[in-house]
Formats: structure tokens, sequence, C-alpha cells
């Protein structure tokens, strides 16, 4: 069981986080200017801080996503009083490390090539970090780095070399995946590791209630065929996704990222996140591909980019919420309204 994390902000009482969400309502006007670090503003406003990067977002664009570390579980308390189970992320000094088919010199890159960003985080002493590595980063101007990850981007969000990636990143409101390796339970019988039923509780059986049972045929084959379900080692050596959890609050203070649910793996284990496939990105570009608004009316071809963003999302910091451009933005900033 995962331990409990105390935040730094209060949002330990239902009275506590209407507070906390009354005191934050300002207008979009005024996102845009330094505010100071100690407010929180809502989902719905604080998402048009992003409205001053030089590049807009589309149903078709891919985003990098970012490296986080698992710090435990916690309660949070919307602006209704429900009270959700959420899990406490924190970044870890995320920075772009290399550009994959994309060359700065030629800007001829198919429209169908494969376009990703190697995200390095983790600093590390350099005794840590093998000479290949550290002559790698180098190129970027990046120090020695623990974790290396590759995400899968379109050629409009490209991040320059070296740049740190903010929290603010993901917007509270919106949905992301989450992967991370599961956490290793040992050797484990058929019933936890498989489900299986098992075998009778009274009658007929001997001392093997939780057993599988029959595990292959007679002298023909005369073997167990490969992948059988039987008893053996679980977790721990699988890598899992979690989609579709929500975003419920950010801190760039402590680069701490809250969301809805559970995430796969123990606390402290380094885990990816990127925005939903399904919820975010894929109802984005099927709704643009049908030619249809995502409730369901006719495009007329005259509407913005952003009408596509499910939910109260107004806008996604686009390609990046570096830290240079996140610096602006107020450093705490959480949902406003109830969790679907």
């Amino acid at each position: 069981m995962s331990s409990s994390v105390i935040l730094s902000a209060p949002t330990a009482s239902p009275s506590t986080s209407a507070s906390v969400s009354e005191t934050a309502q300002t207008s979009a006007a005024d996102l845009s200017e330094p505010a100071p670090s100690h407010e929180a503003v809502s989902a719905a406003e604080s998402s048009s801080i992003s409205s001053t990067l030089p590049v807009e977002w589309t149903p078709n664009s891919r985003r990098v996503g970012l490296i986080a570390f698992k710090r435990g579980m916690t309660t949070f308390f919307l602006s209704d009083g429900t009270c959700v189970p959420a899990t406490l992320l924190q970044v870890a000094s995320n920075q772009i490390s290399a550009h994959i088919g994309l060359d700065p010199a030629k800007d001829g890159t198919p429209a169908n090539a494969y376009t990703a960003l190697q995200v390095a985080a983790v600093d590390a002493k350099a005794h840590t970090v093998t000479a290949q590595i550290k002559g790698h980063l180098r190129k970027a101007d990046i120090g020695p780095k623990k974790v290396i990850k590759e995400f899968k981007i379109t050629k409009d969000a490209v991040v320059p070399l070296g740049a740190y990636l903010s929290a603010h990143h993901f917007v509270p409101g919106q949905h992301i995946d989450v992967t991370a390796t599961t956490r290793g339970k040992g050797f484990q019988g058929p019933m936890k590791r498989h489900g299986f039923k098992g075998l009778r509780a009274s009658h007929g059986v001997s001392i093997s209630h939780r057993s599988h049972g029959s595990t292959g045929q007679h002298q023909d084959p005369g073997r167990v065929f490969p992948g059988k379900k039987m008893a053996g080692r679980m977790g721990g050596n699988h890598v899992a996704t979690v989609h579709n959890l929500q975003v419920l609050r950010v801190d760039d203070r402590t680069g701490t990222i809250l969301v809805k649910g559970n995430v796969p793996g123990p606390d402290g284990a380094t885990v990816s996140l990127r925005d939903a496939i399904r919820a975010l990105v894929g109802k984005a570009a099927n709704a643009y591909k049908s030619g249809r608004l995502l409730d369901g009316s006719l495009a007329t071809g005259k509407e913005s980019q952003d009408v596509y963003l499910p939910g109260d999302i107004q806008k996604l910091p686009f390609p990046a919420a570096t830290r240079d451009v996140a610096q602006h933005w107020p450093a705490v900033v959480e949902i406003g309204s109830k969790a679907p």
C-alpha cells in the first residue's frame, strides 16, 4: 500500500479546497502577467496562460512527454467537496537531449518520417554515468542524467535542445497516460497471478484448493505448451500503461503533478507521462478528420483549433511548457470543477 503524501498547499478538507478555488478567480488577461507564486487558479482559467506561446496546437499535433517520480498516494478534495484518490508525481529535471528524425540543416523531412524527442531526466553524479552517455548528453550541453526516454512527436512540436520542461506542460483537467514498470509481487499462485477460480473448497479435493489443475495432455504431445498459465513470478518485469488519468493539480514550485487514480510501480519509481492517446489525442484527431466538433455538430472550417480540446481545456502549452515560458505563469494551478 502506498504511503500518504502531504502536499505543500492545503487540500486536506472540502472547505480548504473551496476557499483556494474561490480566491483564485483571475481573468484571462491577468494570466499573461507574472502572478504571485502562492496563488492557485482554476483549470479553465489557467489553460489560457499558454496563449503567449508562438506555435498553436492542432488536433493532429503530438507533444513531447515528461519523466517523473512516483511519490505516493493521497486524497484530493474537489471544489464541490468530493474526495477522490490521487497519486503525486514529481517531474525530475527534464531536458531535451536529442532530436530524432529532425535535421535542422535540412527542412526536407518526409511527412511520414518518424520524428521524436529524447528526454533526459534525474540529475546524477558524473562517476555514476558511463562515458558514452555523458558524451551523448554533452552534445546538447546537458550534464549527467540517469534516465533517458524517447517520445514520438509531430514536426510542429519540436523543442530546442537543452530546454528544461516544466510541470506546467500538463494542464489541470486534461487526461494523460502514465507508463511504468509494475510493482514486483514475487512468486504467486495461479489464482492471484491469473485470476483462476481454484478447485472445490469442500469435497473431493485434498489440500490443493488453490492449485491450477491439469497443465497438459497425455503421451501425445507429452509436454506442456509454452505460455501455459501457471504459478510463477508476478510483476516487476512488465511495463504497464494506465490510460486517461485526469490531472488535478500542478505545483511548479516543487515540480509536482497530482493525478486522479493509481499509477503502476512502487513509490520512487520513474514513470513516463504524455497526453492521453484515447481521451485527448485520438478524440481530437478523429473529430477533426470526420469534419465534426466534439459535440457532434458539423464543423464550418472557421473554428479555432482549440475547440477540439475535450472538457474545459481552452489551450495546451505548445510545443511545450519550458521553464523559461512557465516562470511567468501562476506557480500553483488546480482543477476548479468536479472531475468526471
